[in-house]
């Protein structure tokens, strides 16, 4: 989808920044599928890069975990664990590869992946394509240690047994992960999403706890934005003690007024459009865990200003992904630049200060 790190990554900050407006037209002209890879291959290829040296304010400590700054980079891009180092060096405080099933599956048929250039969006029906979790394994072990990296587990989509799926998937990935996020809230795969439902999830939930390890690492459970009040009361109440925070949240299904041609695709719609419903959903989920469950905010994230508005939502840290497309390489950095200055001009001493002031 991106396919322009590999031309970005050892300029300086501001060629970085005024390179990209000139070289996306030609990378728009490929289809999004083919960019993604490309970038992939590019950010394999270029010399590696340290992480930018974090501003103090921006460490925070999240499920046990702690956080040069609280900007992710979410699932989907790096499906297969191939450059999370790499992507860690953009300026990301995280990253977070996958998702990754128990068993290899090609993903939905192509095309797939389309840009909504007129409204900053994209619309996604992957399907959960990747190599599989034993493939991804030796890649995540050789980086253990180099930085955070999450993994995103799931089910395959032809699984007799998706709870089984799950568990399956921590057993294999604990050791490797920072974090697991279990993934329920894709729109892409049949189904998927009624193991949001309240006696569903009760059980995936125990049988998560049942297969993590002694030791091992925080569970995040990733929701969808596309959920009614009483959903959002259950998943919190059933939520709280099992897992030690929630991704809020997912791509969604619904169409808002959109502009581009391809706003007809099935499948998941990310970007500038999904801002309002995933800000509403991140207050809904505040108010309905009180504080009892630290929650990452994800969808329509392009700038300080949105990451700031999450925080203050309710978020102790947020992911993108889908506005690296529109806004390039150097968005991570001048999120956290633009952070750090908004915390300071309201007088806060840490992001952990800013999380819910405007839902207590």
């Amino acid at each position: 989808m991106l396919g322009y790190f590999p031309l970005m990554r050892n300029h300086s900050k501001a060629s970085r920044m005024s390179i990209y407006p000139l070289v996306r037209p030609l990378i728009f002209l490929l289809d999004g599928e083919r960019a993604h890879k490309l970038s992939l291959a590019g950010m394999k290829l270029a010399l590696s890069a340290s992480p930018p040296k974090a501003d103090p304010l921006l460490a925070t400590r999240v499920a046990r975990l702690d956080f040069p700054n609280p900007v992710g980079l979410a699932a989907g891009y790096d499906k297969d664990a191939e450059v999370p180092v790499e992507m860690l060096g953009m300026g990301f405080g995280f990253v977070e590869v996958g998702t990754l099933t128990p068993l290899p599956q090609e993903g939905n048929p192509k095309p797939r992946l389309f840009r909504l250039v007129e409204d900053r969006a994209v619309i996604n029906r992957m399907g959960f394509n990747n190599g599989g979790q034993q493939a991804a394994l030796p890649r995540l072990r050789a980086v253990r240690g180099k930085g955070l990296i999450g993994v995103n587990i799931g089910a395959n989509k032809d699984a007799v047994d998706r709870i089984a799926d799950y568990a399956t998937g921590v057993r294999q990935m604990a050791p490797v992960a920072s974090y697991l996020t279990v993934n329920i809230s894709s729109p892409n795969t049949p189904g998927l999403r009624l193991l949001q439902d309240e006696a569903a999830l009760s059980e995936l939930l125990a049988a998560v706890k049942g297969a993590l390890p002694a030791g091992g690492p925080p569970v995040f459970l990733k929701v969808a934005p596309d959920l009614e009040p009483a959903d959002i009361e259950a998943i919190a109440r059933l939520s709280v003690g099992m897992v030690d925070a929630l991704i809020v949240s997912n791509t969604t299904i619904s169409r808002p007024a959109l502009g581009s041609p391809h706003a007809g695709e099935t499948g998941g719609l990310s970007g500038a459009p999904l801002k309002s419903l995933a800000q509403q959903r991140m207050i809904d989920f505040a108010k309905a865990t009180g504080g009892a469950l630290p929650l990452i905010g994800a969808g329509g994230i392009a700038s300080a200003q949105d990451a700031y508005a999450r925080i203050r939502g309710g978020a102790s840290l947020v992911q993108l992904y889908s506005a690296l497309v529109y806004e390039g390489p150097g968005l991570a950095r001048r999120i956290n630049a633009g952070l750090a200055a908004l915390l300071r001009r309201d007088g806060f001493a840490n992001v952990a200060d800013a999380v819910g002031v405007d839902v207590r």
